[in-house]
């Protein structure tokens, strides 16, 4: 075998320069358990998922863990000589070795296997801590796929090996994987997250850009790496990025076009005509895609599709894919493009399988684009009143559109479907007409009329009606004429919801707990998280978060899962959840919860998630320094409330308004927001209810408290700040209890009245519920003041809450080189590359090091040997490629 490797093999065993915007993230980590001490990792994806980027990536953690990190991007021409000569070229660059594998190389008889053998003994024989990271690994040709399998076999326990490749790679390593020796990181795993996306747009667009960008980002290109990465280039390069978002997202709009090719690149002409037939489907199934193009075939393809293209997804469970959003839009203009008669078949067929199999909505729809409009309006009336149980809203709506008015007339059931849907949102009063429709029935029994006042008082709360609420359940509080067990639920929900409106959220927990008892069968548990909708809220009504979060984490999880992330429930359990988040003081998290979800939540949100999401973002806005925002935020609420008839919402957003300028002691711009509040509850137009006036009151009386501390007028503050206390007790509002404590303890201080006693009764309320960032919110001389006073236990359990406003990173000045801990080099040599780095001459290096100047020429010839370098400068360049010298961030 030659004795030196060819030059154009220095290129493969170099590795890549990481990209100046790199997320690092967390859970792909090369130390998280599944992959931590793993012999082998299997990075197995299709093009454009970053397979490449993460092994930099690992490669850069595996330094920095002390490790020696060997390179090598394959190549097609890797015949199994080449890759023992490409194998030892990447330890001898990595481990600074130059005479490693000299032996065998100069040895002309060496077979290839015995190369790999001794490569393998001297590998182990060196007790270097190596990691082999192979690139590209699906380039190489069969035989050398099998060399690379001998390896993985063979490795001695002092060699773990990372390998990337597509999914189409012969490389079989399943004995591997069953035996616990291997791990594989699939493209479920590589797809970005949406914090990692915000992550992502942030570094690319600066800290303070819109996270609900990302979300739209993150939505059209549902985290595929390259459609990503793609996608916030384009935005960073336009002059309106809203614009260019908008542009992305428009359906037909050229951007998307690119995009689509991008994902249909390099499709088989059949696999791309079979893509077109069967991309009129929402959900795709192996024996539905089967019956639709007569392709025996189809399982194995979808299987390969799958594994080979980011064009399906699998879904949570058993054999459904779906297919990327903007792949099936292309696809579907394809379609558009067949004949008429291929097109109406296809729809038919789609719809006897789906009919056959109980899909009925689904079938409805291709029966209707078929022209058999009798049959999509039977099936259409069968199916949607369990889209309502099964919370598919949004496909009830789209059929109140295809329904013609008599068709729906005639249809009771399709009609009973339609007053559930629009009462849920903010058309409550088309729900209202619809309902008294029903109820003109001469056939409406005791359980039709106690389904409609369960609808009707569905429409009171998102109206934001307590007492007409509370009117409506009345008569049916106490043995519901119900049998079905969803409306049971349902009726459990309503006693639940109404007693949390009274005041008493621990007996809202207990009216769900008498709830009758059963699983409800397979899709319908959607009735059921509207149950821990009102648990999570009743919690935090309470002031209870770290217990909302436990109720609100794995029920948001399902619905996103079941629903999707803009569906209007998804959305109010992430209005709830977000808040929990904030009050632990986790604000990213909960403002990814948020993000683009704020239109969803504005027009068929509960009133008070719409002020719960509002409220987070403005309090967001505050820790950021950016209070132009959160006035932006608290205006955007007030105007929801105008536009959907909701009068508390616009006083909450006076009185959040009150707060927020109450804090910078702006006392004049409190004054005129005060008045504003008790003009606008002087109206004679307003509910007059005694739920509805209570919950307005305390707002009022929280406004006035925060108006008089504005003025520093602190006598004055007790009073409206000990009603609202009152209040807010009688109705146990424990985090408004807790806020108003804290601030009426303050007041007292600074009236030179002994305040100690209402203070540690809510430091210690604060830290048993978990309460982060209630005093620093209150206002930010409270909890400076809490801070300051109360003992060093209450203070390390109240930390100072974070300054949310980013730092500017100084641009002028580079980062001082910081040498890894990779053993390539000893810790001597690794603090002479350091100084060297900073142009040091030897006797400076030496006076720094406190050794002679012999010495430091001693170590200086090693690095010039170990790193191939004629000259200091190189040496130092040299590092930095290899990974042995990087910034110190």
């Amino acid at each position: 075998m030659p004795s030196a490797a060819a030059n154009d093999l220095l290129l493969q065993v170099m590795p890549p320069r990481l990209p100046r915007y790199l997320v690092a993230r967390e859970r792909l980590f090369s130390s998280r358990e599944r992959l931590r001490e793993q012999p082998v990792v299997l990075v197995q994806a299709p093009a454009g998922f970053g397979k490449t980027l993460l092994l930099a990536q690992w490669r850069r953690e595996h330094l920095a863990q002390g490790a020696v990190v060997a390179w090598l991007s394959a190549q097609s021409r890797d015949d199994a000589p080449r890759l023992v000569q490409a194998l030892t070229l990447a330890v001898r660059v990595g481990a600074a070795r130059p005479a490693f594998g000299h032996g065998f190389l100069e040895d002309s008889t060496t077979t290839a296997l015995e190369g790999l053998t001794s490569w393998l003994a001297e590998v182990a024989h060196s007790a270097l801590d190596l990691v082999l990271m192979v690139d590209d690994a699906d380039r190489l040709a069969p035989p050398s796929v099998d060399f690379l399998a001998y390896l993985l076999r063979n490795a001695p326990p002092n060699l773990r090996v990372v390998v990337a490749t597509r999914p189409d790679s012969p490389l079989a390593v399943d004995d591997l994987v069953d035996e616990g020796h291997c791990s594989v990181v699939g493209p479920a795993l590589l797809r970005f997250q949406l914090t990692e996306a915000i992550e992502l747009v942030r570094d690319r667009l600066g800290r303070s850009a819109d996270v609900d960008t990302a979300a739209r980002l993150h939505e059209l290109t549902e985290g595929w790496p390259l459609g990503l990465q793609l996608a916030v280039g384009l935005v960073a390069q336009a002059k309106d990025r809203r614009a260019q978002v908008l542009a992305l997202a428009a359906d037909g709009g050229a951007q998307r076009e690119r995009f689509a090719a991008t994902l249909l690149s390099n499709l088989a002409r059949e696999d791309a005509e079979f893509l077109t037939r069967i991309a009129i489907l929402d959900d795709l199934h192996p024996d539905l895609c089967s019956a639709l193009t007569s392709d025996d075939d189809a399982g194995r393809r979808l299987a390969r599709l799958t594994r080979d293209t980011p064009v399906l997804v699998p879904v949570e469970q058993g054999e459904w894919l779906r297919m990327h959003t903007l792949a099936r839009d292309e696809l579907r203009r394809r379609f558009a493009a067949l004949p008429a008669d291929e097109q109406a078949a296809l729809h038919m067929r789609a719809a006897n399988w789906l009919s056959e199999h109980g899909l009925l909505e689904e079938a409805a729809r291709h029966a209707l684009a078929s022209g058999h409009k009798e049959l999509a309006y039977d099936l259409a009336e069968r199916s949607l009143y369990e889209c309502i149980i099964t919370g598919r809203r949004d496909a009830v709506l789209e059929w109140l559109v295809r329904l013609p008015a008599e068709e729906l007339n005639r249809r009771p059931r399709a009609l009973l479907a339609a007053a559930w849907t629009l009462a849920t949102s903010a058309r409550h009063e088309e729900a209202r007409h619809l309902v008294q429709r029903i109820l003109t029935q001469a056939d409406a029994d005791d359980a039709l009329r106690c389904e409609c006042a369960l609808i009707l008082s569905g429409a009171a709360s998102y109206a934001d009606e307590p007492d007409r609420y509370a009117e409506l359940h009345a008569p049916w509080a106490t043995s519901p004429p119900l049998r079905d067990p969803v409306m049971l639920q349902a009726h459990a929900n309503r006693s639940a919801f109404l007693s949390l409106l009274e005041g008493e959220p621990a007996l809202a927990r207990r009216r769900l707990q008498d709830a009758p008892s059963g699983r409800f069968r397979d899709g319908y548990d959607y009735i059921g998280h509207w149950g821990d909708f009102v648990v999570g809220l009743s919690y935090l009504w309470e002031g209870q978060v770290m217990l909302a979060e436990e109720i609100l984490t794995p029920a948001l999880a399902s619905a996103e899962a079941k629903l999707g992330r803009r569906s209007s429930f998804t959305a109010m359990l992430a209005s709830l959840l977000a808040t929990a988040h904030w009050e632990r003081e986790r604000p990213a998290e909960a403002a990814a919860l948020l993000a683009n979800r704020l239109d969803v939540l504005e027009r068929n949100g509960l009133p008070e998630t719409v002020l719960l999401g509002y409220r987070t973002l403005a309090r967001i806005a505050v820790a950021e320094g950016s209070e132009h925002r959160a006035v932006e935020l608290l205006g955007a609420m007030y105007s929801v409330g105008v536009s959907r008839r909701l009068p508390r919402l616009c006083v909450a957003s006076l009185v959040d308004q009150v707060r927020m300028h109450a804090r910078s002691f702006r006392s004049e711009t409190c004054r005129d927001l005060l008045q504003a509040i008790d003009a606008l509850l002087a109206k004679p137009d307003l509910p007059q209810g005694r739920l509805w006036r209570r919950s307005v009151e305390l707002l009022r009386d929280v406004a006035h408290g925060h108006a008089a501390i504005a003025a520093r007028d602190w006598q004055r503050a007790l009073g409206p700040l000990s009603r609202a206390d009152a209040i807010a007790q009688d109705i146990k509002q424990g985090r408004l209890h807790i806020e108003l404590l804290g601030l009426r303890a303050y007041a007292l201080n600074c009236c030179d009245k002994d305040a100690r006693p209402l203070l540690n009764e809510a430091v210690g309320l604060a830290r048993m519920y978990g309460l982060m960032r209630v005093f620093g919110d209150a206002h930010p001389e409270l909890g400076e003041w809490v801070r300051k006073t109360v003992s060093a236990e209450d203070a390390a359990a109240l930390p100072t809450p974070r300054s949310l406003a980013a730092r500017p990173r100084d641009q002028g000045t580079a980062s001082p080189l910081r040498s890894t801990a990779s053993t390539a080099l000893t810790p001597k040599e690794r603090e002479v590359l350091e100084l060297l780095a900073r142009r040091l001459s030897n006797k400076e290096i030496g006076r720094a090091l406190q050794v002679g100047e012999q010495t430091v020429k001693w170590h200086m010839k090693h690095l010039f040997a170990k790193l191939d370098a004629g000259a200091r400068t190189q040496v130092v360049q040299r590092a930095r490629i290899l990974g042995l010298l990087q910034p110190d961030d």
